[in-house]
């Protein structure tokens, strides 16, 4: 019997994720069924269960009740985004319907790539320098204010080892960092050693790193860990990088330490998304912000397409899957 798959994705979120190569593969996989679209958004069909083998969603797709996914036909979803959370609860898992997750892997190089940019800028005072210089139009003016620091010299720390954690990691002690410190408990500290980083607990971490940068999921352990307490332990003048998750930190206990000027950061993420136009966030010279963009190249959403779509293959053909969401690894997926 010929496999269906529903697309519960925009046509132009379907693009940029999905290259001609990629959806010519998929085509070949079975009947590819896409769903209609209603204010940039796709809806899961009713019948998915008893209809469809295979279900495909990503950020366009519309929430909706796991209800839905119980039935006699379907069998496998995957996910092209990154956390699944928002779709699929826990209790979808263990049934005879598997998940997996298409974007994660793809996703993480860039998303290192965007914490390290947010380290180098703020270590050569690179967007005060634009703002100054830009404003003034002033070379004397542009060029004023602290010396930047070397990467290289800097004591930097990494809350969690995750894929993204793992990547940052590589990539400060590709340029010279040899003081790189980590508070992640599922590692082991032969895995840490093999990655050049020294295990330490979270308070130690904070009170040595000039860098801080955040790598971990949201989950009930992580949520409020680098609270008041924690924050009030790094040094002064110290970069505090968030790319992972806001809930992760304390935001109104890390937003008083930026207003005082003793701590700058990085952040692409935040409690509230859209960031609030009357965010306090805004205007602030120690704060670098982006929105929700970290994982956003090209080449990782193309990756983020092929991945899904060999999952698909990998399980029709085989019933097996490289990245699937398990109950024992969902806390830990983003």
């Amino acid at each position: 019997m010929t496999a269906r798959i529903f697309v519960a994705i925009t046509t132009d979120q379907f693009a940029r994720l999905y290259d001609e190569q990629t959806q010519a593969k998929l085509h070949r996989l079975g009947e590819v069924v896409f769903g209609m679209e209603a204010d940039g958004k796709v809806a899961v069909p009713a019948d998915i269960g008893d209809s469809f083998d295979v279900l495909l969603t990503s950020w366009s797709t519309e929430p909706f009740d796991p209800a839905v996914l119980a039935g006699s036909r379907l069998r496998l979803a995957v996910h092209s985004a990154g956390s699944v959370r928002n779709l699929f609860p826990a209790e979808c898992l263990g049934g005879q319907l598997r998940l997996a997750q298409g974007g994660a892997d793809a996703m993480a190089l860039p998303v290192a790539e965007m914490a390290l940019t947010m380290t180098l800028a703020h270590l050569r005072n690179l967007v005060w320098h634009d703002r100054a210089f830009q404003r003034t139009r002033d070379w004397h003016e542009g060029g004023q204010g602290t010396l930047g620091q070397s990467i290289a010299a800097q004591h930097i720390g990494i809350v969690s080892l995750s894929r993204v954690g793992r990547h940052y990691a590589s990539m400060v002690q590709g340029l010279g960092a040899t003081s790189v410190r980590a508070y992640d408990p599922y590692c082991s500290t032969d895995d840490a050693r093999q990655l050049g980083v020294e295990l330490c607990d979270l308070e130690e971490l904070c009170a040595t790193s000039e860098v801080l940068s955040i790598h971990a999921p949201v989950t009930a352990k992580t949520a409020g860990m680098l609270g008041a307490e924690q924050l009030a332990l790094l040094p002064d003048g110290a970069i505090v990088i968030n790319t992972a998750r806001a809930q992760v930190t304390d935001e109104e206990a890390l937003l008083a330490e930026v207003k005082a000027g003793r701590l700058k950061v990085g952040l692409d993420v935040f409690t509230t998304e859209p960031l609030p136009s009357d965010s306090p966030f805004f205007g602030l010279d120690n704060a670098i912000l982006t929105p929700h963009v970290a994982g956003g190249t090209v080449q990782a959403r193309f990756a983020q397409g092929a991945t899904v779509v060999s999952e698909v293959e990998s399980f029709l053909r085989e019933g097996t899957l490289r990245a699937e969401v398990t109950s024992e690894n969902y806390d830990r997926l983003g």
